[in-house]
């Protein structure tokens, strides 16, 4: 029996898509053998997906295909290609030129997600590269600068999802990324870690693209030494890639 969370129109609708997605084209036959899903159910399904502009009949011997309408269904997925593919080789370049690994990130239903590191490449790295780990919003350099920099109803909505603050937590934090946005990078809270995080804004257009952070020991240079000596690189890095990430997107 399915979950009562679960719509069951919904869940059809994407076991049919995904089936349709496994071939060029699909006749009704082999759909109903894919799905499970009964023949009158497959066909209105069809149909509907039709009136809505994402399937399209080929022929009554071939069936029925995908249209491209289905591939706005990923963007999302398409920007954080282009993303990482606009950043590699701006960090690689400055891993290259000052030694420390860089960690690119974006937001992701309430968490930050590492998309690209240099840590591979960093004769300084005490970390493996960790894509793909989520990481705290409020508890990461890269988290808080997202907060800092992204809008006041992205910020509600991210906040929203880790599942809110108290009045006690939200002026701290709001006086906090007031801090972050005059310095314009944010630094990992204090914490047991022996590695802290410096994270500055990857923006266009005042719209949050993802995040920068330089990785590297507490014991080596205190936030200060290294706002002094990287933080103006590494914005103007981030900057750079935002602009090759636009460039990317407006081809």
């Amino acid at each position: 029996m399915a979950s009562p969370s679960v719509i069951e129109p919904v869940r059809r609708s994407f076991a049919l898509l995904e089936a349709l997605s496994r071939r060029r084209t699909s006749t009704v036959s082999v759909l109903i053998e894919e799905t499970g899903l009964p023949r009158p159910t497959v066909l209105r399904l069809l149909h509907t997906l039709m009136a809505v502009g994402y399937a399209a009949r080929v022929s009554r011997e071939q069936g029925y295909r995908l249209t491209d309408r289905v591939l706005g269904l990923s963007g999302a997925i398409r920007f954080i290609d282009h993303l990482v593919d606009a950043a590699i080789p701006h960090m690689s370049r400055f891993t290259a030129d000052y030694g420390w690994p860089l960690y690119l990130a974006t937001m992701s239903y309430g968490a930050i997600t590492i998309r690209h590191s240099t840590a591979p490449e960093s004769p300084m790295s005490f970390e493996t590269a960790g894509v793909n780990q989520r990481r705290s919003v409020l508890q990461s350099a890269l988290g808080r600068v997202w907060l800092a920099f992204c809008s006041d109803e992205e910020r509600q909505t991210i906040l929203r999802d880790i599942g809110g603050l108290g009045a006690r937590q939200q002026a701290p934090l709001d006086q906090a990324l007031q801090r972050i946005r005059q310095a314009g990078h944010a630094f990992t809270p204090p914490n047991r870690s022996s590695l802290n995080g410096m994270a500055v804004p990857v923006r266009h257009r005042q719209r949050m693209l993802g995040g920068v952070s330089m990785r590297f020991p507490r014991s080596v240079m205190d936030e200060a030494q290294v706002a002094a000596r990287y933080a103006r690189p590494l914005t103007q890095m981030a900057r750079a890639i935002a602009g090759d990430v636009a460039g990317r997107i407006s081809r």
